[in-house]
């Protein structure tokens, strides 16, 4: 899978996303502080990953700063994207299960490594729910982006 990644900073668990996401076997595309020569503010490198997620350059982003607030905004303003603030791995969970989220969004002050891995592992493990009042309430968001 391609992942888009974004962070702003080097702070907490920055520094391991990439190598986090390759472990699983996933496909780098960095944003912010973790590219070269890349713009690292939160409002902009996290938009550019979303970005990359609508326009299918990835299937699916992460984006950081410091609170994690900032990265979920900055993201959820791309049409197509559903940003999820996830600081355990059952929100994660339910993140993807209810939310069809595509883009994970995590607090550089609040993730250690082994909570890392825990939400990693909840949300690629997760999938969207079939059910359909859920589908519902994403076909709305769809339809709220679009006013």
């Amino acid at each position: 899978m391609r992942i888009s990644v974004a962070a702003d900073c080097t702070d907490g668990v920055a520094g391991s996303l990439i190598q986090a996401l390759e472990s699983r076997g996933h496909t780098v595309i960095p944003h912010g502080i973790l590219a070269e020569d890349d713009r690292d503010d939160w409002a902009w490198c996290c938009a550019a990953a979303a970005a990359d997620v609508a326009a299918g350059r990835a299937d699916q982003g992460l984006v950081a700063c410091w609170t994690g607030t900032g990265a979920s905004i900055a993201a959820n303003k791309v049409d197509g994207v559903r940003a999820a603030l996830c600081t355990d791995a059952a929100t994660a969970d339910g993140a993807r299960k209810w939310n069809d989220a595509n883009v994970l969004a995590l607090s550089l002050r609040l993730t250690s490594a082994p909570q890392l891995e825990e939400i990693l592992d909840a949300w690629f493990g997760g999938q969207p729910s079939t059910d359909a009042d859920d589908a519902a309430n994403i076909r709305h968001l769809g339809e709220l982006e679009r006013r």
